[in-house]
């Protein structure tokens, strides 16, 4: 991250122009003390004088005092990475707040403000009371909104737009969500079949197979985001519901998600079980809810995003190309730590509680994180 840098810039333009503190001083109207004092950023020239010295090395007022409004992508994932392990290891208020100046000073960065709204809707939950939470996604949507409004780069604008709606879903205001999305245009056809045809007649195979490798991961992903609340809007349609938990399952499997992205399948595996506790079948919710253990407990550490034997050129598109590379939205303690409390704390499972299979459930988790968190 770039700080004012205004003696920095001085003394190496003043160089470049062989010209000595005196005769800039000179130029200026000021004494050698104050071009002195400047360049060792004791003080900074008077904002009336910005203009005439930048016109005096012929360059703008920004690169003068050393102004970049937009931080890298590189500045950016380092940050978003501290802030994650700042989460899990410091005072919720104190990070929040950390969070709001880095917010202040770099507003006009898009792709910053959207990972700061980011990390508000990953840990918002560590903020306490559900008042809070809410006071912390009103935050998170107000960046968002920021986002899609002044970004122009369409990829993060849609990102935003979508990021948006899940935090007013999340805050129960329904009409705006419906607003918000109906009118937005859905792409026919993925351009992956077209890149991929392109690399192919250039003779580059290996960026065809990348390209058609991305674009199913992200469709498998996105099949399952489908799939999942389709199942649980069946109601009493049993037919339905089962075929659809088939489905899930069978995609899951086949693209062997206990390897390719373990997170994704803890999400099923929960949401499932949710779905059984609401429709009274306690033995397949528990069922569900000794698969989510096992995979929990198993080697699936350190949590990052991969490739794997089938999607083999994956890795390099992920650190490449997403904003965080392959690292995943929460530190890997706070992420272990909601595994147990999606269960032991959510109000779906309730009527489990009493269940001695469901304790055991819960005892096993516990168990096994305490040497990890």
């Amino acid at each position: 991250m770039k700080e004012l840098n205004i003696g920095a810039n001085l003394i190496k333009n003043r160089r470049r122009r062989g010209i000595t503190q005196e005769e800039l001083a000179e130029y200026m109207g000021v004494s050698k003390a104050s071009v002195s004092k400047w360049e060792t950023g004791a003080t900074y020239p008077d904002i009336t004088l910005l203009p005439r010295l930048a016109t005096f090395f012929n360059i703008s007022i920004d690169d003068l005092i050393g102004y970049e409004p937009q931080m890298t992508k590189e500045d950016i994932r380092r940050l978003y990475r501290q802030l994650c392990r700042d989460f899990s290891e410091k005072p919720f208020e104190e990070v929040i707040e950390h969070c709001r100046e880095i917010t202040k000073k770099y507003f006009a960065c898009a792709p910053l403000l959207f990972q700061i709204g980011s990390l508000y809707v990953n840990h918002c939950m560590l903020a306490g009371s559900p008042e809070k939470i809410s006071l912390i996604m009103e935050e998170a949507l107000e960046l968002f909104i920021r986002v899609r409004e002044e970004s122009r780069d369409v990829a993060l604008q849609t990102q935003a737009m979508n990021m948006e709606a899940f935090c007013l879903i999340q805050l129960g205001r329904s009409d705006e969500v419906l607003s918000l999305l109906s009118t937005h245009e859905m792409p026919m056809m993925s351009p992956e079949p077209l890149l991929a045809s392109a690399f192919q007649m250039k003779g580059n195979l290996t960026e065809a197979k990348r390209t058609l490798q991305v674009g199913m991961y992200q469709t498998v992903l996105s099949l399952l985001s489908l799939l999942l609340p389709y199942m649980g809007l069946c109601g009493d349609d049993n037919t339905s519901f089962e075929e659809s938990r088939r489905r899930i399952l069978a995609v899951a499997e086949i693209f062997d998600l206990k390897t390719l992205h373990p997170g994704t399948l803890l999400s099923v595996y929960i949401y499932i079980a949710q779905e059984f506790t609401k429709r009274g079948n306690e033995e397949q919710a528990l069922a569900m809810l000794d698969s989510y253990a096992d995979l929990v407990l198993s080697d699936i550490y350190p949590l990052k995003l991969h490739g794997d034997s089938y999607f083999n050129l994956l890795d390099d598109w992920l650190e490449d190309n997403l904003a965080l590379g392959s690292d995943l939205p929460r530190d890997e303690s706070v992420v272990r730590k909601s595994m147990i409390t999606s269960v032991s704390d959510n109000p779906v499972f309730a009527p489990l509680v009493n269940n001695t299979r469901f304790q055991n459930i819960i005892r096993r988790l516990r168990n096994g994180a305490e040497d990890t968190i």
